[in-house]
């Protein structure tokens, strides 16, 4: 969740851009840095990006709302206690429309409490006036022009030849540009290490030939991850797109995510 900045924090930040920007020679040293040497930081020696291409899908028509990923990120990747989450569930409720409305479908209400974790309680509306229901797993869009990459003064986000978009914690200076930039409001700014966190897609996992825990825990496998550029025998991905109709969020934003949904419609944001 994103949260507003003071001003006399916004003025903070923006003198750290500031010095950041001034120092652009150094800044763009260390983009290059990071981008050809740290994006393997988290990968075992002999792992090379540039022969994998990971990819994220999720069907939304088998989510449960049951919350086990977003506890298995939690504990899997430390992330803080409290209302911060690397991918949290979303759960959609369409109401019927009025009687006597022109309209094909109500009000749209939306809720995650605890980021869904603990699943969910009763809907907020009587069944009876329930038009359609459904759950939706949120987390790092994995943008192929990524706003985040695009706003950071020091290269601290990058992208990977993989396919992943990652935060290195060593050049991250916390002043939030990639938070607010960010249009799914997957990033937070950790109040551990005061610098910017979100999905990995378990990069130190993914990397060794292991599954990222929330795709590990899935009970109904709604989430589905696999390497484009080594598709397994009757490959989950490949069926995946052949077998549905397939939407990204806000592709009008032309961020041309990598996480794409299949059960999902415009209510989803």
């Amino acid at each position: 969740m994103k949260k507003k900045l003071s001003r006399r924090n916004l003025l903070t930040k923006l003198g750290l851009a500031a010095a950041a920007a001034a120092a652009a020679p150094a800044a763009k040293a260390a983009k290059a840095t990071v981008q050809k040497v740290l994006v393997t930081a988290d990968a075992p020696k002999g792992y090379d990006p540039k022969d994998h291409k990971w990819q994220m899908v999720i069907d939304a028509n088998r989510c449960i709302g049951c919350g086990h990923c977003a506890e298995a990120c939690k504990t899997e990747n430390h992330v803080p206690e409290g209302h911060y989450y690397r991918t949290w569930i979303e759960r959609y409720i369409v109401t019927k429309p009025k009687p006597g409305s022109a309209e094909t479908r109500g009000e749209v209400l939306v809720d995650s409490p605890e980021g869904g974790m603990r699943g969910f309680g009763p809907p907020p509306v009587p069944k009876e006036d329930i038009q359609q229901s459904f759950f939706v797993p949120k987390l790092c869009n994995l943008c192929e022009h990524s706003p985040c990459a695009q706003v950071c003064p020091v290269g601290a986000t990058f992208d990977t030849p993989d396919g992943a978009v990652l935060v290195d914690p060593k050049y991250c200076i916390g002043c939030g540009f990639c938070i607010q930039a960010c249009p799914y409001g997957c990033r937070f700014m950790s109040p551990v290490t005061r610098t910017a966190e979100k999905c990995t897609l378990c990069y130190h996992r993914i990397t060794r030939g292991l599954r990222p825990a929330c795709v590990e825990v899935c009970p109904t496998q709604s989430r589905i991850f696999g390497d484009l550029k080594h598709p397994l025998p009757d490959d989950p991905l490949q069926n995946f797109f052949k077998n549905n109709r397939v939407n990204t969020l806000k592709p009008h934003l032309g961020t041309e995510p990598r996480v794409a949904y299949a059960g999902i419609d415009k209510e989803v944001r």
